[in-house]
């Protein structure tokens, strides 16, 4: 069985695509997963920001 990876979207991005890719990888809608993490965001103070940018620095682009 092969292992699903976790990597940023080409297509479906709006800054970074890692949103889209994490919709891919969790085989939901990126719309909803946005909604998910810009609602985090405001209770968050910031914290998903920051997660956000992280996980843009370290996932790769899918191939």
């Amino acid at each position: 069985m092969a292992m699903k990876k976790l990597y940023k979207s080409r297509t479906d991005k709006m800054i970074a695509g890692v949103l889209g890719g994490a919709a891919v990888y969790l085989g939901m809608d990126s719309t909803v997963l946005r909604l998910i993490v810009a609602l985090l965001g405001l209770v968050s103070c910031g914290t998903a920001v920051l997660a956000y940018i992280i996980a843009a620095l370290i996932i790769p682009l899918e191939p």
